[in-house]
């Protein structure tokens, strides 16, 4: 939906704000002006008060007219049938709440539909998930997400094919490494004690003869020599050990008591073919090498989440293209600004997007951009107003402003009829638009 005209009586006075269906920029306006104006229009969405009256029009393209008189009761009306269609739009108390019907209240609707230079900060992880994906290689990152998808594919229909999961893969794989990492260390331990053995045992037995012959310090080493293979022996020992604890330690994770009884026990038959068994060891080596190629290119980010999101991640690099382009086109933005540009341009078009869903059916509502750009450098400031214009080809935007740059800019865009624009500090001095309104 989209306003018309705003019309606020206040005692004999009468204010009357005219909005352009695409983008009104409401300029020379201070923070307090600011303030009321943005309450005033969220509050004719929801049960309103007395004297403050709304025009607009649904995405349907119907217009109505809410009127809210003091003296008698609220009602809407539709305005190309003239019908009096009140009833579609109370509540259960018979107030007219239009925000109501989208699930909002005046203080829910005004954090969604309020825009300030502080959420150009505080953009929510979705959204910067989102951006960074949009800096990647986009090849890159959709055929490593292509790669790993097949290969998913293939090991769910390898571990189907046995009458088991995915997960079966992993578990087998880890007791497969750690059942040869044990048997290695005890291949080196029984090598190394027997070597060890012959050198301890010929230390000791030439000590005796070194030292009647020689003396004492002829032993010394001797027994340096026993001392040390007895250390390597322990050492190789506490690193069979440590093999077989983490042997034993994947095995209980697999509910089995030892690796034989691992083979014999396996569930529904997984290994009781060898040649399934390696094609789904080969599938899950697969599937391991996409998922790593996958991480260096996305991080952490879930393959399906990606998937899932690819249209808005597709969006969001024409966005970026979009911006930084029209950055070099004023004053030859440098290549750091333009990506600033660009994350900025993200957090703007997310939040519209918001607002474009919130009906029941889907109707969309108006964004209020309250100085957003107050704490933007000069030369990104160009860029982002031209993308409003852009985005306000599928959404009505009102964007408050006390930048003199950019209420020059909207004078010339005004006059073109593109955009609307409103300087309350230029037109205050001008008789004020009374509006007849029915009985």
């Amino acid at each position: 939906m989209h306003f018309e005209r705003l019309v606020i009586e206040a005692g004999d006075n009468t204010f009357t704000l005219d909005l352009h269906p695409r983008l009104t920029v409401i300029g020379g306006v201070g923070r307090i002006e600011r303030e009321g104006l943005i309450t005033e229009l969220i509050g004719s969405l929801g049960a309103g008060r007395d004297g403050v009256h709304l025009e607009l029009v649904a995405d349907s393209g119907a217009r109505f007219a809410v009127f809210r008189p003091r003296s008698s009761r609220h009602r809407v009306v539709d305005v190309d049938s003239a019908l009096d269609v009140t009833s579609e739009f109370s509540d259960g108390d018979g107030r007219i709440d239009l925000l109501g019907r989208a699930g909002l209240d005046a203080r829910s609707a005004r954090e969604v539909m309020r825009f300030g230079q502080s959420d150009l900060v505080t953009t929510r992880e979705r959204d910067l998930t989102i951006a960074r994906l949009a800096q990647v290689n986009q090849n890159e990152l959709w055929v490593a997400a292509e790669a790993l998808r097949l290969a998913q594919r293939r090991l769910d229909d390898e571990a189907a094919a046995v009458g088991s999961s995915a997960e079966d893969a992993e578990v087998i794989e880890r007791i497969e490494e750690r059942h040869a990492e044990f048997e290695q260390a005890q291949a080196h331990l029984e090598r190394y004690r027997k070597h060890t053995f012959v050198v301890s045992a010929l230390a000791a037995l030439g000590v005796v003869p070194a030292v009647l012959t020689l003396g004492l310090l002829a032993a010394v080493p001797l027994m340096v020599v026993a001392a040390a293979s007895t250390l390597l022996s322990i050492h190789m020992w506490r690193k069979y050990d440590r093999a077989q604890v983490a042997e034993e330690e994947a095995l209980a994770a697999a509910g089995a008591q030892s690796y034989l009884g691992f083979h014999l026990q396996r569930v529904n038959g997984l290994l009781s073919s060898d040649q399934a068994r390696k094609r789904l060891m080969q599938a899950s080596e697969e599937h391991r090498e996409a998922q790593k190629r996958w991480q260096v290119i996305a991080g952490e980010v879930e393959l399906n989440w990606a998937l899932a999101n690819r249209s808005e991640i597709t969006s969001a690099v024409k966005l970026r293209q979009e911006v930084v382009s029209l950055g070099m086109t004023h004053g030859g933005t440098e290549a750091a600004e333009g990506e600033r540009t660009a994350a900025l341009a993200q957090a703007i078009v997310s939040r519209l997007n918001e607002l474009r869903t919130l009906g029941p059916g889907g109707e969309s509502f108006p964004a209020l951009l309250d100085e957003p750009f107050a704490a933007v450098e000069d030369s990104i400031t160009p860029s982002l107003v031209e993308l409003l214009v852009r985005s306000s080809q599928h959404q009505q935007i009102v964007l408050f402003t006390e930048d003199d740059a950019v209420c020059q800019w909207a004078r010339l865009e005004a006059m073109t009829g593109a955009i609307g624009l409103v300087e309350p500090a230029v037109s205050s001095q001008r008789e004020a638009e009374v509006v007849q309104l029915p009985a």
